[in-house]
């Protein structure tokens, strides 16, 4: 999948204005304040890092700021 990229747009989505949106990851991401964190769980962890392990996700860059 190298070189692929993956573009999810609300401009091209059919359930664009729908209830779909409430529960949306792309409408959770962008419709939050970027200063806020986003938590997940133990279980949600570990389901990230399957999806990274097998490309369906980059690996997380987050570091903790020493001190």
């Amino acid at each position: 999948m190298a070189g692929r990229t993956l573009t999810i747009s609300c401009d091209t989505c059919s359930n664009e204005g729908s209830s779909a949106c409430e529960d949306c990851v792309v409408s959770f991401l962008l419709g939050r304040d970027p200063t806020d964190a986003i938590i997940i769980d133990a279980a949600e962890a570990r389901a990230v890092r399957v999806f990274e392990r097998a490309g369906l996700l980059p690996a997380l860059r987050h570091e903790k700021r020493a001190g």
